[in-house]
């Protein structure tokens, strides 16, 4: 298929259907991709950016080796301006694919993670945490003028300061031997059998380890998950998301770097649902949906819709409980009765407002906590 019709191909599919290609490369920009993607589709974004690292001249070891730089040319722009207008372009669309309780990743260096802050705090969204990734086996500045470089950092953000975002606390707290993790990562970079090499040379010069994107998908996703990755390279988002029993969406411009991705992610296989169901808190979740109905925000005998189909409904109880066929039980439980795994109510449940749209009740769920007085709400972010 050539790349005209790959796009032409992608357009119908979400266009006709509403739905999301789902655990597919979508060859092209970003930028013409990514406007074809439904609003508020994906539970997580990933992104890798270009970092314009605006390298004048070739970079030599002490023996005159020359090294693999980053010298490639979608790494290539004229100023700082063109980053810019290029970088507000597809994050402007990712905020719009992203659901409103999703997050965004991005990683880079600082010739560019200043401007990206600058523009998704000037896009509205809010940042959580700054992380550095720190580099255990840094490559050295072999002209000894400058510190070595031996980190990255990445950017976590939510759409408004009161997303109701995903954050697997207890999960990344296990992970590092019953401790809080911090947001220092030390991470060795990509090298060895992992690094994807052609007649022994790698094919991408930024790729990512593993391990990074293994700690980001953990804590911030459950499995069932949307991740998109718009910077898809050779799919090291699409590997770790199948290993770890999410849904990814990959997109890419160099067929070379596709071709490798897609033989990458066939060899992965899921780990077993069981290995993978872990607690998941998010923030404010302790909210019990019955609140809505003391409120009278949700009433009693009103029906709510599971994930906008109007054949499959509930009646909600003065208890707080939905009502499914004779059987009644949480938002939760009624949710995973249907759909037969845990899952979160709060986002497959959903109402019809008074122009007959649907609406998730987690819409209900923020107007509730939309009172909550802005001391409390600061402290809870401190």
């Amino acid at each position: 298929m050539s790349l005209t019709n790959h796009v032409k191909y992608i357009k119908f599919m979400c266009a006709r259907y509403s739905t999301l290609p789902l655990n597919q490369i979508l060859q092209g920009d970003c930028r013409d991709i990514l406007p074809d993607l439904p609003d508020r589709s994906v539970d997580l974004i990933f992104a890798d950016p270009p970092y314009n690292l605006q390298l004048q001249q070739d970079l030599y070891r002490p023996d005159r080796s020359r090294v693999e730089a980053v010298n490639d040319a979608w790494d290539q722009f004229s100023s700082f301006s063109e980053y810019d207008e290029f970088s507000q372009a597809w994050l402007k669309e990712c905020r719009r694919v992203l659901k409103d309780d999703g997050a965004l990743w991005v990683i880079g260096t600082y010739h560019n993670i200043f401007r990206i802050g600058t523009i998704l705090q000037d896009l509205g969204f809010w940042i959580l945490n700054d992380v550095i990734w720190i580099k255990t086996n840094p490559m050295p500045n072999f002209r000894g003028v400058r510190f070595t470089n031996a980190h990255e950092t990445l950017i976590w953000a939510v759409k408004s300061r009161d997303a109701n975002y995903i954050f697997n606390h207890h999960a990344m707290k296990a992970l590092n031997d019953d401790l809080q993790m911090r947001s220092d990562w030390y991470i060795p970079i990509c090298s060895g059998p992992e690094r994807i090499r052609i007649n022994g040379k790698k094919i991408h010069s930024t790729q990512k380890p593993e391990a990074l994107l293994y700690r980001i998908i953990l804590a911030t996703t459950r499995p069932g998950d949307v991740i998109l990755d718009p910077f898809f390279g050779t799919g090291t988002t699409g590997a770790v998301a199948q290993r770890l029993g999410r849904n990814w969406i990959g997109i890419e411009q160099e067929l070379q770097y596709i071709q490798a991705a897609r033989e990458r992610i066939a060899r992965v296989n899921p780990a077993p649902a069981d290995a993978l169901s872990l607690p998941v808190r998010s923030r404010k979740s302790r909210l019990p949906f019955g609140t809505l109905v003391e409120h009278h925000l949700i009433k009693p005998g009103q029906i709510l819709y599971f994930d906008r189909n109007p054949d499959i409904r509930a009646m909600v109880l003065s208890n707080g409980h939905l009502s499914v066929d004779g059987w009644s039980g949480s938002i939760h439980m009624a949710a995973e009765k249907i759909c037969g795994r845990p899952t979160n109510g709060w986002e497959r449940w959903y109402f019809l407002d008074e122009h007959g749209n649907f609406q998730p009740v987690a819409v209900l769920k923020q107007k509730f906590l939309s009172g909550i007085s802005k001391e409390d709400d600061l402290k809870e972010n401190l």
